[in-house]
């Protein structure tokens, strides 16, 4: 959960930035599956491509679309309460027990959120360990290459 000053640093300056067209792709999440996914929202139904597109923007991946989704529903709906009136169970009346049922639904989203934040963290490192891998091969074949002189 700790960032580099560095990215730090450049999230201050882009909000101080003005939002040109150039700031927004550099701010945005574009792989290709999400512009794939924002391509087919348009086809299908144009609503959903502008929202699809306003995700990417702001930097966040399609997959985690559906749990925003999910997510501001629920903030919406008054959190597992609308599961309550489906049937599904959900709260009760006991105050105690919403409460500690509300405890450990947020405890489960903070082990999410550090799962994902570890997955984040060995992504960078196996970067890393292959870009220095690279580095020692690269500087091998350069000790193992004669020096061609001019002469």
């Amino acid at each position: 959960m700790s960032s580099s000053s560095g990215s730090t640093s450049d999230r201050s300056n882009h909000r101080t930035s003005n939002h040109s067209c150039g700031s927004w792709g550099k701010a945005g999440n574009w792989s290709g599956l999400n512009i794939a996914a924002m391509v087919l929202g348009f086809v299908f139904f144009w609503p959903v491509g502008l929202i699809i597109l306003y995700w990417i923007i702001k930097g966040r991946d399609v997959r985690d679309l559906p749990q925003g989704i999910r997510h501001q529903w629920q903030s919406v709906t008054g959190g597992w309460r609308g599961r309550e009136r489906a049937g599904h169970g959900g709260w009760s009346d006991n105050a105690v027990f919403n409460d500690y049922q509300q405890t450990q639904h947020d405890r489960i989203r903070e082990i999410k959120e550090e799962i994902k934040e570890r997955a984040r963290r060995f992504r960078e490192f196996r970067a890393d360990a292959k870009r220095r891998a690279d580095e020692e091969e690269f500087n091998r074949f350069m000790a193992d290459t004669p020096r061609h002189t001019d002469g």
